[in-house]
């Protein structure tokens, strides 16, 4: 396959997802030389330690990306940018609620609804979403003529979703919650209502509404993500998206452990055969905080 104006071929792209859950969040974009993550919603042990499961080497992170501020986005972004030098990218809304605790030491870079980012290989475009924070956004990565869309937190479909979902060649898209279990669940009223909103959560049936709306022509591979533990399964996530299956890869990512590294294509993913060995000795040491 010919190299792109970059000199990356689409043969060495590669994904992980990290984390995906309301008990953190990560997501893994990567050449052979360089990556980014979108989100750092974990602690820097427990990034540290589902990056050397998968042999994913955190070193060539070169920058982090920001959804918004909940916990579970952003716990682990000050240590991880600070010990890997790894610049930070975020909404000025995001940057001024983000508590003293998860904020950089070098001030983030801010970037604004429809504006396009450019760090190494990569391009990556942002756009506003629907949820009960003050500046959220999602992003859509490109990278070697590939579009990895990271849309995960959505409380309701909008135009910026459906145009950059349409572009994408693989999609981490929310599948948060089911909505049987969620109303005959345990949270109390308050939180149902919050979950279901406009600025919630997307449920497994409004995310199947929106691939179907949608019909994305260059689609191959669809993670869903950001499953709730309460209040949805990963084979009732999947079932809704049964009619899919034909013309998608369909799999979940866990809230538990690190995902599989894919490497991607134009026209499918498949598996990394054997995971690189990080040796302990190149590591950063994790530093006192």
């Amino acid at each position: 396959m010919n190299p792109t104006e970059n000199n990356i071929t689409q043969a060495n792209i590669k994904i992980c997802s990290l984390a995906s859950g309301s008990n953190g969040n990560a997501y893994y974009i990567a050449t052979d030389t360089e990556a980014i993550l979108v989100d750092c919603g974990i602690s820097y042990k427990q990034i540290i330690g589902r990056a050397k499961s998968r042999g994913v080497d955190l070193r060539q992170v070169k920058a982090v990306f920001i959804t918004h501020e909940h916990s579970d986005h952003v716990r682990g972004m000050r240590v991880f940018c600070q010990n890997f030098k790894a610049d930070c990218y975020m909404t000025k809304g995001t940057a001024l609620k983000c508590k003293a605790f998860y904020m950089p030491v070098v001030p983030p870079k801010a970037i604004h609804y429809n504006e396009s980012v450019t760090v190494g290989a990569f391009t990556v475009h942002c756009f506003e979403k629907s949820h009960d924070v003050e500046e959220p956004c999602s992003f859509r990565v490109e990278v070697g003529g590939l579009n990895i869309g990271v849309f995960t937190d959505i409380g309701c479909s909008c135009q910026g979703l459906c145009d950059n979902l349409e572009k994408c060649h693989v999609a981490f898209l929310e599948s948060n919650y089911d909505e049987a279990m969620l109303w005959a669940g345990k949270y109390p009223a308050y939180l149902k209502q919050r979950v279901a909103s406009d600025e919630g959560h997307l449920s497994n049936v409004q995310a199947a509404d929106i691939v179907r709306a949608v019909n994305p022509p260059h689609l191959h591979t669809l993670i869903l993500s950001h499953l709730s533990a309460d209040n949805n399964r990963p084979q009732i996530a999947l079932k809704a998206f049964a009619e899919f299956a034909d013309r998608y890869k369909i799999m979940h990512a866990s809230r538990y452990e690190a995902g599989e590294v894919f490497y991607v294509t134009e026209t499918g993913c498949s598996s990394k055969p054997k995971p690189i060995v990080i040796p302990d000795r190149l590591d950063r040491p994790e530093p006192k905080i």
